[in-house]
């Protein structure tokens, strides 16, 4: 059942958390130096425990119930991942040290939207497979 529709959507959604990040820069800071993700520790822990987790779920179509909850999840690791990314744009100290962002950025929102579209395909199949056993 790998070839279900989300598993599509779980392996983009794993591949942009691993492989974006590693080419484009999360943002520029205030002198124009370019800030990746392997700059700081939990950047690199939070991106690469989204992309397992993306995989394993992949691995547990057998399991739509935990691949569910493994979504949802990853769903809220993407939103702690986004709010790390605001307070750091948003620094309090009063001078912005984010002069610019990057494209890997962004990575967390695309993945939640993929999460929420195999959570929505888990869903219907789940309700497929009740909808056959109600009529044995």
């Amino acid at each position: 059942m790998i070839q279900r529709i989300q598993s599509l959507y779980l392996f983009i959604s794993a591949l942009l958390s691993a492989v974006v990040p590693m080419f484009f820069e999360l943002w520029t800071d205030a002198k124009q130096m370019p800030v990746y993700f392997t700059s700081d520790i939990l950047y690199i822990i939070l991106f690469g425990l989204s992309a397992v987790m993306a995989l394993v779920s992949i691995l547990l179509f057998k399991k739509r119930q935990n691949q569910f909850v493994l979504n949802r999840l990853n769903i809220i690791l993407n939103f702690i991942l986004i709010g790390l990314f605001v307070y750091r744009t948003l620094n309090l100290s009063g001078e912005a040290s984010v002069s610019e962002k990057g494209i890997a950025m962004f990575v967390p929102l695309v993945s939640i939207v993929l999460l929420v579209l195999a959570n929505k395909a888990i869903k219907k199949d789940e309700d497929l497979v009740k909808s056959v056993d109600r009529l044995r």
